[in-house]
């Protein structure tokens, strides 16, 4: 195993591909300022120079302005690992989204990348969204719909329904989400409320990623924290 250097590493987490093995920490991905640490992929700004950036940082919070469309990644992978975000939608709530595992960028429809999407969508947070990678959860048909129509691309059901509804606070009011991802695993908790569990994912590291997806959000928090064993079992 190769250890990197001291002030890139936190234990559990993926770099170039390479497991480091120093200590547990709690890391922040957004450090109120810019947005070092991530980069922008959004299809709109390939063709068009004066296209506006959805994702930028104001009064020290990171906002996902919602148009056009596209999605924020970190420069760097990770694996076995928890991230809470606190979020909210200051103005009219819509849709937004959390990935993990994230890596082939513009997988499906020429937008998303490969990865498992834990939605924020306003009343649907804590959902789960296939997209070109897959995931499990108990009660499966129940909670995806037809087993002849599961899939991970095209009009395939990609959304797997969280456990409990009515879980987000009121428009205007913070929210906090907690994703842990181990190994093959991946559960969330919304509001301290658990939400979703899943398990035999197809993939176990990638970066991670915000959606602009047609609403403005702002985020207060995204913070990392390497982990061993999940909160729940």
């Amino acid at each position: 195993m190769k250890l990197l250097f001291s002030t890139l590493v936190i234990t559990g987490m993926l770099f170039a591909g390479t497991v480091d093995s120093f200590a547990q920490k709690s890391r922040s991905l957004f450090n109120g300022k810019d947005l070092k640490g991530w980069h922008v992929d959004v299809p709109a700004m390939d063709k068009d120079a004066n296209a506006r950036n959805p994702f930028i940082v104001r009064n020290g919070l990171l906002v996902s302005l919602g148009t056009p469309g596209g999605h924020l990644i970190t420069d760097k992978v990770y694996k076995n690992y928890r991230i809470e975000v606190q979020y909210r939608f200051a103005g009219t709530p819509g849709n937004c989204g959390l990935l993990v595992h994230a890596s082939t960028s513009r997988a499906l429809y020429d937008m998303f990348p490969k990865s498992i999407e834990v939605q924020i969508q306003h009343t649907n947070a804590g959902d789960f969204w296939c997209i070109q990678e897959d995931i499990e959860v108990p009660d499966m048909e129940a909670r995806r719909g037809d087993k002849a129509r599961w899939g991970v691309n095209g009009d395939k059901l990609r959304k797997i329904e969280r456990l409990q509804q009515e879980v987000e606070n009121p428009v205007g009011e913070w929210n906090k989400m907690i994703v842990e991802c181990l190994d093959d695993k991946v559960y969330v908790w919304v509001n301290d409320k658990f939400v979703n569990n899943g398990f035999n994912c197809t993939v176990q590291s990638g970066q991670i990623a915000l959606q602009a997806e047609g609403s403005e959000v702002e985020f207060r928090k995204v913070e990392l924290t390497p982990i061993k064993k999940l909160s729940k079992d």
